[in-house]
């Protein structure tokens, strides 16, 4: 396989075609040509090898699962899969993974910058920047399987039964700790509004 085909759009959007039919070798030949790039991509905003490739991982599950989805009328392929993997890389700073060295901050600027409204007003925009750091902090006081639950429920909008699947844990243990996990952002957004 030359670097050429490697890198073309039209040979990417047939792989990505021929793994939403679950090809394994077509999702093979998409991950050896595009993985080093996403991969830079990922460590550009996670700074740190492990939580890079952590995040690939999971860009690459996602664009398994979503395949399908995928339409080349809206993006070229690179640009869809680079999306993927920088939300799964946002969603690792989210989980407060990036924290766990102590050296990393799982809220930046890149986040903040994320969730910023370009239509909002300035005072707007100063809550939103609040209520996120606010929602970040209590977030992070979270267990971290609890935490993940929460975000793939959440900032995913993935049903319980599909974050169960997604963690492999019975329903009953997601519903239960996505339930408690809610009681005690409840109570840490009131104390912190307190304050």
């Amino acid at each position: 396989m030359s670097i050429e085909s490697q890198s073309d759009p039209a040979q990417l959007g047939r792989w990505l075609q021929e793994a939403a039919r679950r090809d394994a070798v077509a999702f093979r030949s998409l991950y050896i040509a595009t993985s080093a790039k996403l991969f830079g991509y990922a460590l550009r905003i996670l700074h740190k090898r492990e939580l890079a490739e952590e995040a690939l991982q999971e860009g690459f599950v996602a664009i398994w699962h979503n395949a399908g989805g995928y339409n080349a009328q809206l993006s070229a392929p690179m640009t869809w899969m680079a999306t993927i993997v920088r939300n799964k890389a946002l969603d690792v700073l989210r989980r407060g993974d990036a924290a766990l060295d102590g050296d990393a901050v799982p809220f930046d600027d890149d986040i903040m910058n994320a969730l910023h409204d370009p239509k909002a007003t300035p005072i707007e925009s100063l809550q939103i920047s609040g209520d996120a750091k606010a929602l970040a902090y209590c977030m992070s006081l979270l267990e971290g399987r609890q935490r993940q639950a929460v975000g793939m429920a959440f900032f995913h909008d993935l049903s319980h039964s599909e974050v169960a699947q997604q963690l492999t844990l019975p329903i009953g243990t997601v519903k239960t700790w996505i339930r408690r996990s809610l009681e005690k952002l409840k109570t840490c957004l009131a104390q912190r509004e307190r304050a």
